[in-house]
């Protein structure tokens, strides 16, 4: 049996220190952020007023990560919605120096803190609350007793690390990943086999964790896995269809600016490495920037899909490069992490082409307050179609004491607030439709209620609000 190894001492404060000042610096500047919550953003404060075991596009955690932190703080306003992502990457930090300080010692940990703590998507998850910073700690934690298992042999690494995967995966199902690459790291690389009964320990703690989100999914006939499938990955019942490389290589050339252009050759650099701890490292970070790239070749992917490849890619980086290296790793890296805090501390400023840089986090709030006081002084519901409208419109609205109505779902629901907020079955009362297109009922076209003229992302759009009745709305073209 393996002995123990312990980690070199002597990097946590410097490391602690460091961290603790970024993720300080940030919650100052997000004291002072003037863009609106996103559309996602917005969507998780909702699902946490619901608390349930799964929701429609995602696992829970997120939504109840933010209802905790809004009731603690007792408001909802976006500085406590955002305020966990800070938090939290700077936990995942320290992880990562844990991990770090196991694998290569004391200077790689101390690096790895810094580097991690100031990439560039940890800098923007850092401002923008994701499922992928609430994922980030807990895959790094099973990261971490994954590889004590591996030292010592211990049952209660191995529960601990099926544990904190399952916590990641309560946070994004993109944590499967963690178990995959665990499974390659164990088969190629001898010094990272766990035993096959921490290996079973492993799972079972895995499973206890999830079964809450496994056993709605099972009663919402896996609304959430078959969202995933169809929506996201977009390889559901007809398929994608051809390959698409122009989408394989935009997905693969915005890695070099999620994680960092020196951090990111450093990476692939470290995938060819053949020493057992870079090998293992690699072999951890492979899955996820495999699959998602096959994604992308035959269909699409966004560029954050394969974030929890950085993870273990981080410490892999730091391994790889050189003193300079890590220094101008770095150095690129607080470019990227003081701009992005500075820009929502700035806007509207700088514009390009005659709008704002950050015009998608604005203008939000302000479509909606305007709707609101529409709807309050005639006294009527709203109903709208757009999921983006609708999502602010629930957290602008929260205190309004407006009901706001979504489409009667045909089939799936397209997203959750038609799943939760349908208009009833047999509703012709009068509501505020929000409409981009003209209202026709019975033939006759129906004049606007009002002129939002909105701003921001939605300067531009022709939203406008219609007093109809219900029985008026199967009459509107879509």
């Amino acid at each position: 049996m393996p002995s123990a190894a312990r980690a070199e001492p002597g990097w946590l404060r410097p490391a602690l220190a460091l961290v603790g000042c970024v993720t300080l610096a940030r919650l100052i500047a997000l004291g002072f952020d003037r863009t609106d919550l996103f559309v996602d953003e917005t969507q998780y404060w909702l699902w946490g007023r619901n608390l349930d075991f799964g929701y429609y596009s995602k696992p829970p955690l997120i939504g109840w990560l933010i209802r905790a932190v809004t009731e603690l703080a007792g408001s909802a306003s976006p500085f406590w919605v955002r305020m966990p992502g800070a938090v939290l990457h700077g936990a995942t930090a320290l992880i990562l120096g844990a991990l770090a300080a196991r694998v290569a010692g004391r200077s790689a940990a101390i690096w790895t803190a810094a580097l991690y703590v100031t990439l560039p998507f940890v800098a923007l998850g850092s401002v923008m609350i994701s499922t992928d910073t609430v994922m980030a700690p807990f895959f790094a934690a099973a990261l971490l007793f994954f590889w004590r298992a591996g030292e010592g042999r211990l049952a209660r690494d191995a529960a601990f690390a099926g544990a904190c995967a399952g916590a990641a995966f309560m946070a994004k199902y993109a944590a499967v990943y963690v178990l995959i690459g665990a499974a390659l790291a164990a088969a190629l690389v001898p010094e990272r086999r766990i035993g096959w009964r921490n290996t079973a320990i492993l799972l079972i703690a895995f499973v206890a964790v999830i079964s809450p989100n496994l056993i709605w999914n099972v009663a919402h006939q896996f609304l959430t896995v078959r969202h995933t499938v169809d929506d996201n990955v977009g390889l559901g019942q007809n398929g994608a269809g051809g390959l698409h490389w122009g989408e394989l290589a935009a997905f693969l050339g915005a890695q070099f600016g999620v994680f960092g252009p020196v951090a990111m050759v450093a990476l692939l650099i470290g995938l060819f490495r053949r020493d057992g701890r870079a090998r293992a490292l690699g072999l951890l970070a492979l899955p996820p920037l495999v699959a998602v790239c096959a994604e992308a070749l035959l269909n699409r992917a966004y560029a954050n899909w394969a974030i929890s490849a950085f993870f273990a890619g981080t410490v892999l980086a730091v391994i790889v490069l050189p003193r300079w290296g890590r220094w101008t790793a770095l150095a690129l890296n607080l470019v990227v992490a003081v701009a992005i805090p500075a820009l929502t501390v700035l806007a509207p400023w700088p514009e390009m082409n005659g709008k704002p840089l950050l015009n998608r986090w604005l203008g939000r709030a302000e479509l909606s307050q305007r709707i609101l006081a529409l709807a309050i002084a005639d006294g009527v519901p709203v109903y709208s179609e757009d999921r983006d409208i609708l999502a602010d419109l629930f957290y602008t609205g929260r205190d309004s004491g407006v009901t706001i109505y979504a489409p009667r779902p045909e089939g799936r629901p397209a997203n959750y607030y038609e799943q939760t907020y349908p208009l009833p079955e047999g509703y012709t009362g009068p509501l505020l439709a929000i409409r981009r297109t003209p209202v026709h009922c019975g033939g006759v076209p129906m004049p606007p209620a009002a002129i939002l003229n909105g701003s921001g992302t939605w300067s531009g759009k022709n939203v406008t609000p219609y007093l109809i009745g219900g029985d008026c709305l199967a009459a509107a073209p879509d």
